[in-house]
C-alpha cells in the first residue's frame, strides 16, 4: 500500500476530493492535501495522464470537476481507517449471524483489503463480541487492534490503565475477549495483579505491551454473558435484595450488572455489588414493578431509605 504522503497516495486523495467536492479550486485542493498550489495542480495532471477526465473553469463558481461517467479506481483504506470501519459496524450493528446483510457486506470489504490491513480488520471482527448498542464510547483503534491481536495469539499483555480519578497503573492480564456492550468497549480478562477476573474499559487503556507468555482462556467461555455477569460483582458495596414475585416475572426487569438473580420459595433473591448505592436504588431498583426488601448491605439500605423518604414527602399532605 502506498505511503499516505507519496505522489500516488496524494493523487488518489485528489480524486477523492474532486469526487466529493466538485468545483474545488487549486488553492482549496492544496490546503486539503497539505501541499503548495503548484503541487496540487500537478496531482490533477497525474489524474489526467491516467485517463481520468478532469475539467477546470475560471471565475467565482469555477474549479476542478470530474467528467461525467468517470470510472473510479478501487477504494483503498489505511489500517486505521479499516479498523475504524469495523469498530463502527460493531458499535452500531452487532450481527446476529452470518446471513446478516451488513455483516456479509463487511466481510466482502475485509476480503478486498490488502493482506496486511485486512488481517488486522479480520481479527478485530472475529474476536470482538458484540451486544446491542445504546451509548457510544469509542476507544482508540490502535489500542483495540493491539488487544485483539493478543487475544488471537493468546499472549499475555501489560496494559497501562487510567482510572476515573485520572491515576494510571500497569496490570499484567490474560486478554480473553473484547466485548462491545451498549456502545462501550470492554476488555474481559484475568488480571494477575488482582488474581481475579476483571473488566477494563478499552477507552481507558492508554497503552498495550505484548509479552512472550501465553495463556489459555476458560473452557467454554462465552464473552458477552461472562462480561455481563462480572459487571455485577466485585464492586465496593455488597447488595442483597429479596423480591416477592416469581423469578420469571422479575428477570426481565433486572440487568446482569445488578447481580445474580436466583429463585427462592415464593420469590427470588438478587445478590451482587455496586460502587454507587444511590444510583442502584434510584435508577435500577426503583424501576422494578414488584415488591422488594433490601437485606444488605447497609449502604444500599440507607440509599433506599433515603429514596423512600423523599418520595413519601413528595406525596404527603401539605
Amino acid at each position: 500500500m502506498p505511503s499516505e504522503t507519496s505522489p500516488t497516495a496524494r493523487a488518489l486523495r485528489t480524486l477523492e476530493v474532486l469526487q466529493t467536492r466538485p468545483g474545488t479550486t487549486a488553492n482549496e485542493l492544496a490546503e486539503r492535501l497539505g501541499v503548495t498550489e503548484r503541487a496540487a495542480r500537478r496531482y490533477v495532471e497525474i489524474l489526467r495522464e491516467a485517463g481520468i477526465p478532469v475539467s477546470s473553469t475560471r471565475g467565482p463558481h469555477g474549479g476542478y470537476r470530474l467528467g461525467r461517467g468517470t470510472r473510479l479506481p478501487p477504494v483503498t483504506f489505511t489500517q486505521s481507517e479499516a479498523l475504524g470501519l469495523v469498530m463502527a459496524v460493531l458499535d452500531s450493528h452487532p450481527a446476529a449471524d452470518g446471513d446478516d446483510r451488513v455483516d456479509t457486506a463487511l466481510g466482502k470489504v475485509i476480503r478486498a483489503l490488502p493482506e496486511n490491513v485486512g488481517r488486522q480488520a479480520s481479527a478485530l471482527r472475529e474476536h470482538a463480541s458484540a451486544a446491542p448498542d445504546r451509548y457510544a464510547a469509542r476507544p482508540d483503534s490502535t489500542v483495540t487492534s493491539e488487544l485483539v491481536a493478543a487475544i488471537a495469539a493468546r499472549r499475555r499483555v501489560l496494559v497501562t490503565y487510567r482510572g476515573e480519578s485520572g491515576n494510571e497503573w500497569v496490570a499484567e492480564v490474560d486478554p480473553w475477549a473484547v466485548v462491545v456492550r451498549y456502545g462501550r468497549w470492554y476488555l474481559l480478562c484475568h488480571s494477575h495483579r488482582a488474581g481475579a477476573t476483571r473488566t477494563y474499559r478499552v477507552d481507558r487503556v492508554v497503552a498495550v505491551e505484548h509479552t512472550d507468555r501465553g495463556f489459555e482462556p476458560p473452557d467454554g467461555l462465552d464473552p458477552v454473558p461472562a462480561l455481563e455477569e462480572h459487571l455485577g460483582t466485585g464492586w465496593q458495596f455488597a447488595t442483597r435484595v429479596i423480591f416477592d414475585a416469581p423469578l420469571a416475572d422479575v428477570a426481565p426487569w433486572v440487568g446482569a450488572q445488578m447481580g445474580r438473580l436466583t429463585a427462592t420459595d415464593g420469590g427470588c433473591v438478587l445478590v451482587g455489588s455496586t460502587r454507587n448505592p444511590e444510583m442502584y436504588a434510584q435508577e435500577w431498583l426503583a424501576s422494578v414493578p414488584f415488591p422488594f426488601r433490601v437485606e444488605g448491605g447497609p449502604e444500599l439500605r440507607a440509599a433506599v431509605g433515603a429514596l423512600a423518604e423523599r418520595l413519601a414527602a413528595a406525596v404527603a399532605d401539605s
